[in-house]
């Protein structure tokens, strides 16, 4: 799928992107069409949430964000299912 001439298009027209972990086949033929270097593809292979790497241009921007997970704007943008579990039970 990401080999294919669309998702290549989507690529190529993308001024910004944000990749975070990738599956094994997925970072290779990200690393071709992107030209991600191996030490980038460390962002991207098994890496905690808030961990990845940012596109802009012709600009890769490696990024580590600790997002403080006991704040309310934390609570309202997560998308992971054991914390929403969490304030479910809380409210």
């Amino acid at each position: 799928f990401l080999a294919s001439p669309e998702i290549e298009n989507i690529f190529e027209n993308s001024d910004f992107l944000v990749l975070l972990s990738q599956a094994q086949g997925d970072r290779q033929i990200l690393a071709k069409q992107l030209g991600i270097s191996p030490h980038q593809l460390s962002y991207v292979t098994h890496t905690n949430s808030g961990e990845g790497l940012l596109f802009f241009g012709n600009t890769t921007i490696p990024f580590v964000d600790r997002f403080p997970q006991n704040t309310e704007l934390y609570a309202i943008m997560t998308t992971r299912p054991e914390d929403k579990k969490q304030e479910m039970n809380r409210a």
